[in-house]
């Protein structure tokens, strides 16, 4: 059976996880009906399913190549993008100003869940494209927006995001590409980038690569970075492509996954004829590419939970489709279908409810940017920018974390067969491998959970986030319902522990960070379980109410099995972490202890 995207389950954590109503009642969209998310999502879903997933193999077994300085992508890439481009899927979440089409971000991040799922070294460049004119909407100039916004807002042309280097790597302290004025607002740009994903390729006519490099003068740190806008060609006051730009393709990196998405290693100005424009102001280039960056970790969150999807599908499938053993204490007889063995379901169960976890995490914090973004009421715009700064590192590291159990499981369910290639169930793993790493590895989501979000009113983002929750976990426990005060019991016993750890958490990051960050990495994932919990709980709240009027109750029960699976056998999860988030650095060894010496 082909993937296919699960437009039912994507709507009903939309609307009864995330409440995508709220964005609804901003009233900054013209149409945001049921039947209109379901025809956009369903027309997606026929691009993904259709074009962009028969190409997952084959972006696998026939990647990327780089042959005299120009980088080629897997067959069939350049022509599914034009359908992606000519489809106007790329505008969704833009301004009309620039040749957007003025919807909601939450929509278009579904649509690049649905395409991700299809085929993620393709998709993945995506987001640097939306993320590059996103940046640019926020601090560029009107002459740069005028130039490159309308390209970049229809996916004409491509961006890319230009970070690390050789001797950075997370640290952008230490960034030592320079950019020299040369007058008329130009600077020429000089140095490496690494890791560049879709640093190049054949799939668009230019490419804007957005780059930090300190000028001259700058100052040491992260104070003294710049972002520039450098285009592969120059591009003249009218906005037509020129000559080519300064710009080298040193390598493409031979890497575990997603062979078919080219990530480059960049030179510029090898030649020393390499020109950009600034973006921003000067020396302010890491709090404007924030914004790339910002939006780029829900992307990536995004592409967990697509991976851990089409995984999902393909293991069930096999399952149905592998007989194997029979019954427990039957000794003779043909053959079952090893989904009918309880380990083999439970599996199933895992890859399920930690997706749809992931999922509505993710929409939860997509719904909550939107409503900041749009809402006219200053109190409302206020309480979902909270909302939307605590949700951000989770919808990226929870996810991300929790693809690799569900793609592993994935191979697991497969058994010998998903160790081999020729089943696809291994390059589920391996092409999600990257997701917990690129954009802010788990451990800098975790000092940004703790440092920053925490740090904001000491811990009130959090605890408004308990309290909420504890009200819906109160609600639950006394409906009378069985599978519903289930998921109620077990969602107040979590959130109890959050609550002490929060409380140890912000304490500690006050009076000794060490014992907080020793702890910070446990705590995210203690608190990614409870909100994957919490989001899970509020659909099965809803599923409970549909069945009982006798709509379509055989899904509804279903969406209230996945809540109370994860809630009983998952969500403990959270609980057995409070020993490590409050062990304290007295657990570790010092750095140069002989444990860690070569």
């Amino acid at each position: 059976m082909p993937y296919q995207t699960p437009v039912k389950d994507m709507q009903f954590l939309l609307n009864h996880a995330a409440n995508f109503d709220a964005v609804r009642e901003t009233g900054a969209f013209e149409d945001l009906s049921p039947d209109l998310v379901e025809a956009v999502l369903t027309e997606a879903g026929k691009l993904a399913d259709n074009v962009f997933a028969p190409l997952n193999w084959d972006s696998d077994q026939n990647g990327a190549r780089l042959e005299n300085g120009q980088v080629y992508t897997t067959p069939g890439f350049k022509e599914a993008y034009q359908q992606y481009v000519e489809g106007g899927w790329n505008a969704l979440g833009f301004s009309s100003e620039f040749g957007g089409q003025d919807m909601p971000q939450t929509l278009a991040l579904m649509v690049f869940e649905a395409l991700c799922a299809g085929c993620l070294s393709l998709a993945m460049g995506f987001s640097l494209t939306t993320g590059a004119a996103k940046a640019l909407f926020a601090s560029g100039t009107d002459e740069q927006k005028k130039l490159f916004l309308p390209k970049l807002v229809s996916g004409e042309w491509a961006g890319t995001m230009n970070l690390s280097e050789p001797q950075a790597g997370s640290d952008l302290a230490n960034i030592k590409c320079k950019a020299e004025p040369v007058g008329d607002g130009c600077y020429k740009i000089k140095g490496t980038k690494i890791w560049i994903s879709y640093g190049d390729h054949d799939l668009t006519e230019n490419i804007c690569h957005l780059v930090l490099a300190r000028l001259p003068d700058a100052p040491e740190g992260t104070r003294g970075i710049s972002m520039f806008l450098v285009p592969k060609y120059r591009v003249d006051e009218d906005g037509n492509v020129g000559e080519r730009n300064d710009v080298t393709i040193v390598s493409i990196e031979e890497k575990l996954g997603q062979h078919g998405s080219p990530t480059c290693v960049m030179s510029y100005g090898e030649h020393d004829e390499c020109f950009g424009t600034l973006v921003g102001k000067e020396h302010e280039g890491l709090k404007n590419m924030f914004v790339m960056m910002n939006a780029a970790r829900i992307d990536v969150g995004t592409q967990g939970y697509a991976v851990g999807e089409r995984s999902f599908q393909k293991a069930a499938e096999y399952a149905h489709d592998r007989p194997q053993g029979r019954e427990y204490g039957v000794k003779s007889g043909p053959a079952i279908p090893i989904v009918q063995h309880p380990d083999v379901r439970r599996n199933l169960m895992t890859m399920k409810a930690l997706t749809d976890a992931g999922r509505a995490i993710g929409y939860a914090s997509i719904v909550a940017y939107d409503v900041a973004h749009h809402s006219s009421d200053e109190e409302t715009r206020r309480a979902a920018k909270e909302r939307e700064e605590l949700l951000t590192p989770l919808s990226k590291a929870f996810p991300t974390e929790r693809v690799m159990e569900v793609t592993n499981l994935g191979i697991q369910i497969h058994g010998g067969m998903g160790f081999v290639e020729e089943t696809g169930a291994a390059q589920f793993f391996r092409d999600s491998r990257i997701s917990a790493i690129y954009e802010g590895t788990t451990g800098i989501q975790a000092i940004d959970l703790v440092g920053r979000k925490l740090g904001m009113g000491a811990g009130k983002l959090a605890y408004d986030f308990i309290e909420e929750a504890e009200a819906l976990a109160a609600a639950l426990s006394g409906s009378g319902h069985d599978g519903l005060g289930s998921i109620g019991e077990n969602l107040q016993t979590a959130l109890s522990g959050l609550k002490e750890t929060t409380r140890f958490m912000v304490a500690a990051m006050a009076e000794d960070p060490e014992t907080g960050l020793t702890g910070a990495t446990p705590y995210l994932d203690q608190f990614g379980y409870v909100a994957g919990g919490y989001y899970l709980a509020r659909s099965a709240f809803a599923a409970a109410g549909l069945a009982a009027s006798g709509e379509d109750e055989p899904y509804h029960q279903g969406r209230i099995d996945v809540a109370r699976f994860y809630a009983e056998n998952l969500l403990p999860r959270a609980t057995g972490l409070i020993p490590s988030v409050i062990a304290g650095k007295g657990t570790l060894p010092s750095a140069d202890s002989q444990l860690f010496s070569a």
